[in-house]
């Protein structure tokens, strides 16, 4: 089997027809159905049903082309890794990510560009479903996740890395603004502003149940679809709060908006780094893989002599 006999079934199969396929590959039509016939008694089964008006794939052809295209795919993977080292760069290295990470990310990336600077680093902002899938199949490198994650499974594992600390926004000007330190029963008299659950449910039922816990349920205040119009309305003095992670607080400047951690034991939502089991085949892949781990580590000791 060859990769041009590959190639060849897969035009065919879009085009059905062959003078059309063999448009496309630049070929004479007659050297398409040689190959394609030479594949097909390789294999030892029809791949199309031909007759003079038409071309259609049988059972077995269906049941081959998704596997075609997949080694096709991998040529072109390979071709594009061989390309960069020939240029002199290791590749991409594709990272799902995730908000909040504030000063973090940046490190990540300046680690990237200090060890690595002819690794480029592709970011990819996705929810936690499509990035597990993109990271399942080969189209992530790797994906942080944060809140509880499900059980390591054959594909995948889930390396704990931290804990992102949660604090609350209030208005600038508001009581609540001037203390060191709030009790979440300390804002039960205000409405709370949060993200719908579909679009968070980890963040959500944390605040939530933490609210429960202090002894009351949140008044509700309208939902908004990002951050930042949930801190303009904040901002506007309008009584209301949200919660915050920490590392954004702490790079965020806004004048008119107040970041107050919360007392102990505060909120927090655990950070891991999903991988798969077979994570470091390519080199691009290998050698960002390595960093990441590397400069989560660097961010872990960080943590610790700050505490």
């Amino acid at each position: 089997m060859e990769l041009r006999q590959l190639r060849y079934f897969v035009t065919v199969a879009e085009e059905l027809h062959f003078g059309r396929a063999a448009e496309r590959l630049l070929i004479g039509q007659p050297a398409v159905s040689q190959q394609i016939r030479r594949l097909e008694r390789e294999l030892r089964v029809d791949l199309f049903d031909r007759t003079p008006r038409l071309v259609r794939l049988t059972p077995a052809g269906e049941a081959f082309l998704p596997a075609a295209r997949a080694v096709l795919s991998a040529e072109d993977a390979a071709r594009a890794v061989a390309a960069d080292l020939a240029a002199g760069r290791l590749g991409t290295f594709r990272l799902g990510t995730i908000t909040g990470l504030g000063e973090r990310l940046d490190r990540i990336l300046d680690a990237f560009d200090q060890h690595a600077p002819g690794l480029r680093v592709e970011l990819a902002a996705l929810p936690i479903k499509e990035r597990l899938a993109q990271l399942a199949d080969g189209r992530l490198d790797a994906a942080f996740v944060r809140g509880a994650v499900p059980p390591d499974s054959p594909e995948l594992r889930y390396l704990p890395l931290w804990q992102d600390e949660l604090v609350a926004a209030v208005p600038g000007r508001h009581p609540l603004a001037e203390r060191d330190s709030l009790r979440l029963a300390d804002l039960a008299e205000l409405p709370l502003r949060l993200t719908e659950r579909r679009n968070h449910p980890a963040l959500v039922d944390l605040v939530l149940g933490g609210c429960q816990q202090a002894g009351f349920e949140p008044i509700p205040g309208p939902t908004s679809s990002t951050l930042q119009d949930t801190l303009a309305a904040i901002g506007s003095g309008t009584p209301m709060w949200t919660v915050v992670y920490g590392a954004n607080a702490r790079i965020m400047r806004i004048p008119r908006v107040a970041f107050v951690p919360f007392a102990s034991p505060g909120l927090a939502l655990p950070t891991s780094l999903a991988v798969r089991r077979s994570a470091g085949s390519a080199p691009a892949a290998a050698t960002g893989l390595d960093l990441l781990l590397e400069a989560c580590r660097a961010q872990l000791t960080s943590d610790d002599q700050d505490s």
